[in-house]
């Protein structure tokens, strides 16, 4: 397949609170394409056959905005992708424990048996573990312990496996817990990582309570994941030919943060259906102010978070290779896509 024969844009998302995928909810996003001749698709929705490449971007046509260990890994490994934009949102990121285990704070997990997802076929599906990993590495390195300090016991990844691999979480939908939280509840295990809204009512549903508040750690770098930051990516091939396809898809992700910004409960509720939880998971796994800070950008922060990630990954075996986030990275398309959103918004205000 090639840009010139290209007939239907994909886009694919993880459940979580994004611009783009409120633009999806909206219909702005079909509807970018759709006028332009182009079929639009969303790959969730999509063939079986296809669903592998929310992991390995191996799809001209494909948008995506999702988690980063796979992103990365899949770049480690040469896919032809590249990096347009970086989001950032705290999402109850929290070490579980049970109310009776006497573990109140970081320092209290020095010695506890912890959660590790088994590794999945692939290293890109293996993001469960390398959530987990850094998860408790950030929450130990906060009360000035590291990994070592703690017993990691393996439980089930979570991910569906098979020659398609790990299309995304098994659990949002399905009713599945969060991995480790079943091991948590039968006392196999002193704590587990979670991340979520759906976390949040799995852990109210066992009586699972907080010791580590992550998104409370002052230091970003404490709260360096999967999802944060959450890289926007796009065939390479894509970029080179029609470009211009790329700036129209960041100018509605653009757009849909501000319409974000101004209509709180509106976006609460498309969490709600996207992450498959009530409204009191939203409302304890997204902070108030949330809502108002879902603009992408290429900022020299969340660059320098995204390669403590990508360090830290490749430490632990979950890249191929190391990558190099300069060469990953083109600027031109969100830089273009701000200037005529600013201009909309000069033009509003000039009328």
């Amino acid at each position: 397949m090639t840009t010139q024969s290209l007939d239907t844009v994909w886009y694919t998302r993880c459940p979580v609170p994004t611009a783009s995928g409120l633009a999806l909810h909206r219909g702005t996003l079909a509807a970018e394409f759709t006028g332009d001749g182009l079929a639009f698709g969303v790959l969730q929705d999509g063939p079986a056959e296809l669903a592998r490449h929310h992991f390995d971007h191996q799809l001209v046509g494909l948008f995506r905005e999702g988690g980063n260990v796979p992103a990365l890994a899949a770049r480690s490994e040469g896919a032809p992708s590249r990096l347009i934009g970086l989001t950032w949102i705290d999402e109850w990121q929290s070490i579980l424990v049970r109310p009776d285990s006497g573990i109140t704070d970081a320092a209290g997990l020095k010695g506890a048996r912890v959660a590790l997802p088994a590794w999945a076929d692939s290293r890109a599906g293996s993001f469960p573990r390398a959530m987990a990993l850094h998860g408790f590495a950030g929450a130990l390195a906060t009360a000035g312990l590291g990994l070592a300090d703690v017993r990691f016991v393996e439980v089930a990844s979570g991910t569906r496996s098979g020659p398609t691999t790990a299309r995304w979480p098994a659990r949002p939908g399905t009713g599945e817990p969060w991995p480790g939280l079943d091991a948590l509840a039968a006392g196999e295990v002193d704590a587990v990582y979670v991340k979520g809204a759906r976390s949040a009512e799995d852990a109210a549903r066992i009586g699972a309570v907080v010791a580590v508040d992550l998104d409370a750690a002052a230091d970003r770098r404490f709260r360096v994941n999967n999802g944060t930051p959450r890289p926007i990516t796009v065939h390479e091939d894509l970029l080179a030919e029609r470009e211009d396809l790329v700036v129209r898809f960041l100018v509605q992700t653009l757009r849909a943060a501000d319409w974000a910004a101004a209509n709180p409960e509106d976006v609460r509720g498309v969490l709600a259906a996207e992450t498959g939880s009530g409204s009191d998971g939203v409302d304890r796994a997204y902070r108030p102010g949330f809502h108002t800070a879902l603009h992408p950008d290429l900022s020299e922060e969340r660059r320098e978070l995204l390669r403590i990630q990508k360090d830290f990954l490749l430490t632990h075996g979950f890249l191929a290779a190391d990558v190099d986030l300069a060469a990953w990275t083109a600027d031109e398309p969100l830089a273009r896509a701000r200037e005529i959103v600013a201009a909309e918004h000069a033009g509003e205000l000039t009328a």
